[in-house]
């Protein structure tokens, strides 16, 4: 495999002055009847012409001679290097590519949409050109594969149920999930001379056949993961509540008074809806 070097090119800006020089002495070669000086330098005038080459800025080009490759240039400005030279140009500026939203499947195997963000530029102007067919064409196929490899190693998310206990999900571990997929779709275009500078998730959801079961499923582990908090707050200060009795002795409770209180203060600590007070007038068993 060859690798990128550089082309020794001549100042274009002289190149430029001294082609019409040449093309004008030819003309006065003509006037003289010089006829085979007059076409020999118009010739050279003309072929030196095509040597002229302009790169702009965060550009390149890559030269042949007869199929050989022989240097690149990535300096902007004007040039002049051998006319039988043919070239091809190579962006270096950073390019933004947005995937399709791919259907794919996590690694529960839920299926789900996904696409990503990618920020690249090509680095290497031998590899882009010549390593691959379309640079550019490749930086997108080998992107969508990226994509579909990340999906299938990560859940969408946790579930208790499944006893999944996963550290790294697609849905709550961005950075961790960006990190893992600008890897891998660096290892995939190094080969093509490319530079990932950035690669995030760009959407992610679950696909509409499964949408609605899933934010059914998300709503209820919410609730239930709400509900225990509930209780294990309730169960706290039915604790406290009883030991401050105890301590102050505000009054002495029986076990079966002690059972009563329990029961009520729970019924109304965990109850989603607000408590109606009942005034009992008479003792706790009538």
């Amino acid at each position: 495999m060859k690798n990128e070097k550089d082309i020794s090119a001549i100042d274009g800006y002289v190149a430029a002055i001294l082609i019409p020089i040449i093309a004008i002495g030819s003309f006065a070669l003509f006037v003289e009847t010089q006829v085979i000086l007059f076409l020999f330098t118009l010739i050279i005038a003309v072929v030196s012409a095509r040597g002229l080459i302009l790169v702009n800025p965060n550009s390149s080009r890559v030269f042949l001679l007869f199929g050989k490759y022989m240097g690149s240039i990535k300096k902007n400005g004007l040039f002049w290097t051998n006319p039988l030279y043919s070239n091809r140009t190579i962006s270096l500026r950073a390019s933004n590519f947005d995937s399709e939203r791919l259907k794919v499947n996590d690694k529960l195997g839920n299926p789900i949409m996904i696409s990503t963000i990618l920020v690249w530029r090509a680095t290497d102007t031998y590899k882009a050109a010549f390593e691959v067919d379309d640079y550019q064409n490749f930086v997108r196929v080998q992107t969508d594969a990226a994509v579909r490899k990340l999906a299938s190693l990560y859940p969408y998310d946790n579930f208790a149920d499944e006893g999944l206990d996963e550290d790294i999900t697609l849905r709550s571990s961005i950075n961790e999930v960006s990190e893992a997929l600008e890897k891998e779709i660096q290892e995939r275009l190094s080969m093509a001379g490319i530079e990932v500078l950035e690669a995030r998730i760009g959407y992610l959801a679950y696909a509409q056949e499964i949408a609605s079961a899933m934010l059914k499923r998300q709503q209820a582990t919410a609730i239930v993961a709400a509900r225990h908090k509930i209780v294990e707050g309730a169960v706290s200060m039915v604790e406290m509540a009883l030991e401050e009795l105890n301590k102050k002795e505000v009054v002495v409770l029986d076990e079966e008074r002690k059972a009563a209180m329990v029961s009520n203060l729970m019924v109304v600590l965990c109850s989603d809806k607000d408590a109606s007070p009942i005034v009992n007038t008479g003792t706790l068993n009538h």
